[in-house]
């Protein structure tokens, strides 16, 4: 658990960096989605998950 804890903070911290830096090359999109694989193998994932899904229903409840 640590390990993956570890390289989800790495990952992080390198996707964070390349986002800033203007251009999405190939490798960074890479580091984005191995960013995402981890992220979805944490026992963050239930929590990410339903945050979205309350932002989402919150933004289509919105009427312009």
């Amino acid at each position: 658990m640590a390990i993956s804890i570890s390289v989800v903070l790495l990952l992080f911290i390198l996707a964070v960096i390349f986002v800033r830096s203007g251009g999405l090359k190939m490798t960074h999109a890479l580091v984005c989605l191995l960013l995402g694989f981890y992220l979805a193998s944490t026992s963050m994932a239930p929590t990410i998950s339903s945050g979205l899904t309350a932002t989402a229903d919150i933004v289509s409840s919105l009427r312009p």
